[in-house]
């Protein structure tokens, strides 16, 4: 047992910080050796901002823009901070090989980070903030995007923890 989990703390590091461009509005994190994305577009999915596949997550951002992104490894579920951000939302989904792609969802994927993750099924939490700073346009604004990765025994229903809605 490490110092920190004998303390009660969880471990956690940064695995991506970054920007990334999110056309048609999407960000995904998948599972490398399993090249599928979930395709259930309907108005529901969209309004959670996170739709989940077996092997992957698709991360619904308020702008068709490049857009910061930071990705958290945690040891265990990191406890949500619902006041800081406007929207949350969390799921999970099966990365059996340990490497996660990060991108956009037009990037050109043997050039996207790869994200070392503890093998087998993951808890995600998206956490935004900034939604409200996006010009009437949609070109300029700073929202951000937090995911947060830990191990997830059970497989996590999607759960929207604190909903943004557009005005």
């Amino acid at each position: 047992m490490t110092a920190s989990a004998a303390c009660g703390q969880i471990s956690s590091r940064l695995l991506f910080d970054g920007n990334l461009l999110a056309d048609y509005f999407q960000i995904y994190l998948r599972d490398q050796s399993h090249p599928d994305l979930p395709s259930d577009y309907t108005e529901e999915t969209i309004g959670k901002r996170l739709m989940i596949g077996p092997y992957a997550a698709i991360v619904h951002t308020a702008r068709n823009m490049i857009v910061p992104v930071s990705v958290e490894w945690h040891d265990a579920r990191p406890q949500p901070d619902v006041e800081r951000y406007q929207h949350v939302v969390k799921a999970s989904f099966d990365c059996p090989s340990g490497v996660l792609i990060v991108a956009g969802l037009t990037d050109y994927e043997p050039n996207a980070s790869r994200l070392a993750v503890e093998p087998g099924q993951l808890g995600v939490r998206a956490n935004m903030s900034g939604l409200d700073t996006i010009s009437e346009d949609g070109l300029e604004g700073n929202d951000r995007y937090l995911l947060q990765l830990w191990p997830s025994p059970q497989p996590l229903g999607l759960q929207v923890l604190k909903s943004w809605v557009e005005r």
